[in-house]
């Protein structure tokens, strides 16, 4: 019986792109236009989501990322909104695998998840905002899974790295 040679997508993914984002975020200058949800109340996070699909000690980096002072933490957020709703006008969605989606950094069970979405592709959406002197790289997927991995929701998952200073 023979092994694939690639399990999964070789391109940088899901919550890994955070520090692409976190990089252009210092170096561009001009954030996109992201406003989640800027009149709404913030959607509540869910820890079993983060542990999920968040690595669970997240690091802001090597130099010259590190910073003294600073801390990093995601915090994962299903809401009931629709992705389009929520993401900012210039930002780009995309419809892409399962695993490409959530990245490789969480611990979910990647079969479980490629099984759940019956290949199916995940509309996502990728961005960033500044905000009272934090840094936020925000992941936006849906449909997503429930934390239990046993069925897709309709809304939207949040996924944001939060970077900010202590």
């Amino acid at each position: 019986m023979g092994v694939p040679e690639l399990m999964y997508s070789a391109s940088p993914s899901g919550v890994n792109v955070a520090a692409a984002a976190l990089v252009t975020v210092l170096w561009a200058g001009q954030p996109l236009d992201a406003q989640i949800g800027p009149n709404r109340a913030a959607p509540a996070c869910d820890p079993a989501f983060a542990r999920l699909f968040a690595p669970a000690h997240p690091r802001i980096g090597l130099p010259p990322l590190a910073r003294p002072g600073w801390t990093s933490r995601y915090d994962v957020c299903p809401s009931t909104e629709p992705l389009s709703t929520l993401a900012g006008a210039d930002w780009t969605v995309e419809a892409v695998s399962p695993l490409d989606a959530f990245g490789s950094a969480g611990a979910y069970d990647r079969a479980a998840l490629v099984r759940l979405y019956h290949g199916q592709r995940v509309r996502v959406a990728r961005g960033w905002r500044e905000a009272a002197g934090q840094f936020e790289s925000i992941t936006l997927v849906s449909p997503y899974p429930d934390s239990t991995l046993a069925r897709l929701e309709p809304g939207t998952l949040i996924i944001r790295l939060i970077l900010c200073c202590t």
